[in-house]
């Protein structure tokens, strides 16, 4: 029983009320036919109110549609009969909003583009629906847009904020934060990554001052952490333990992951730099008779990180002077030639042993050292090959190459000197100011 003074809300389908009939056509059945209401259709959609101000009551009107959206149009009729407060509740998938959506603007609906824009702003989107969403929207003009806000780019002020609060996690720069799980450490580093990746707005982000020195902090950083904790390394009491490895290979991971952050910045001599820095203390270390037999992996993982500076320097990329470079080989040459025979027994007498310098990172760092040398003064140059001759491990690196330029430069050189009369009597070139 109706209650006096209440009028009981139409329903899409009444018959007995309704006195307009809504005809959805396709090309492949039945027309279907839905018993509506004139006055809940003008209220809610400018098209039926035009519609109908050219029709009388008990008529039909006719929508044509394909099978695809046939759905979205039977939606559409009965969001019409919801109140406002309801329509949200109503929208169930991404899909059916999107496509309920594009007839709502069609329709002049309002209220129900309104709930759709809403429903799909807020809900989350998998990345198929995201790529439907971005094709779609953007044809539907600025009612729809809200919906692209959170993808929408951000401002280089947005952008470097984020980058430089990144870093900071990633390397936890003053040491305020509490320790950070080494997922979302891990996961900091790989955004960082990303956003360096090469487009339009990386060289504004990389550009920026501030961007730069809170990233060489970063690094001063982890080089520092390294540093302290390798130091550290002697005074264990059990060098077999995998506490003690395992604290400086996430050193060395971290310092890994600087050096790529700084390479994509165009900021590698940074690296340079600080690696060099601290090279005579890995060595003093590394080198210990304690650690004859243990850590392969620590020490692998430190040929690789020598392997990306000697690359750097070999082929100007990073460009130090004559003297950095030579210090620069001095140093890690004996080291590096010393170490891949001895993977190499290793290997051979342990089948399970996994460390060992691949044919890769030898062929790399050995065409880098070559490099280097080449580009050495003269008698710098004399001085590494003939320390190389000497030695047993002439077979790595091999500097045969480089051998025979110097042999080559040296006696054009001479010939050069003759030609142009700046050789004295005893062989010293001689200028002429």
């Amino acid at each position: 029983m109706d209650i006096i003074g209440v009028v009981n809300p139409c329903k899409l389908g009444d018959q007995s009320t309704s006195n307009i009939i809504v005809q959805l056509r396709n090309n492949e059945g039945r027309p279907e036919s839905f018993y509506s209401h004139s006055t809940v259709l003008i209220s809610k959609s400018k098209y039926f109110a035009d519609k109908l101000s050219c029709l009388d009551s008990g008529e039909c009107i006719q929508i044509h549609c394909s099978k695809f959206n046939y759905d979205y149009h039977v939606k559409l009729l009965r969001l019409l009969y919801l109140p406002v407060d309801s329509l949200l509740d109503s929208l169930d998938t991404v899909k059916s909003a999107i496509g309920i959506l594009q007839l709502a603007i069609d329709f002049g609906c309002e209220e129900i583009t309104e709930g759709c824009v809403q429903y799909l702003e807020a809900i989350p989107w998998e990345d198929k629906e995201e790529e439907e969403i971005l094709k779609t929207v953007s044809k539907l003009g600025p009612i729809a847009m809200p919906i692209l806000a959170r993808i929408q780019p951000v401002d280089l002020k947005a952008t470097k904020n984020v980058f430089v609060s990144a870093v900071r996690f990633a390397t936890n720069i003053g040491g305020s934060c509490p320790p950070f799980d080494d997922n979302l450490k891990t996961s900091a580093q790989e955004q960082v990554e990303y956003m360096l990746a090469e487009d339009a707005d990386t060289p504004l982000v990389t550009a920026d001052d501030e961007v730069k020195s809170v990233v060489k902090m970063g690094l001063s950083k982890v080089c520092s952490s390294f540093e302290k904790e390798f130091s550290s390394l002697l005074l264990e009491s059990d060098l077999t333990s995998e506490t003690a490895e395992d604290k400086i290979m996430l050193c060395l991971s971290d310092i890994e992951w600087m050096s790529n952050i700084l390479l994509k910045m165009n900021l590698m001599k940074e690296f340079v730099l600080n690696w060099t820095e601290i090279s005579d203390k890995i060595l003093a270390v590394i080198e210990d008779k304690k650690l004859d037999s243990s850590m392969w992996a620590l020490k692998i993982k430190v040929i690789e990180l020598t392997g990306k500076v000697l690359d750097a320097v070999g082929y100007g990329s990073v460009i130090l002077p004559a003297p950095s470079r030579v210090r620069l080989l001095k140093t890690w040459l004996p080291y590096i030639r010393k170490m891949k025979p001895l993977l190499e027994v290793k290997s051979s007498k342990e089948v399970d042993f996994p460390h060992k310098m691949d044919e890769d990172l030898c062929g790399n760092i050995e065409e880098a050292i070559v490099q280097l040398v080449l580009a050495l003064p003269s008698n710098d140059q004399a001085e590494i090959l003939t320390d190389w001759l000497k030695t047993e491990q002439v077979k790595y690196p091999d500097l045969s190459e480089a051998f025979e330029v110097w042999c080559y430069r040296t006696k054009s050189a001479k010939r050069r000197l003759l030609e142009e009369g700046g050789l004295d009597r005893v062989g010293n070139a001689t200028l002429s100011l």
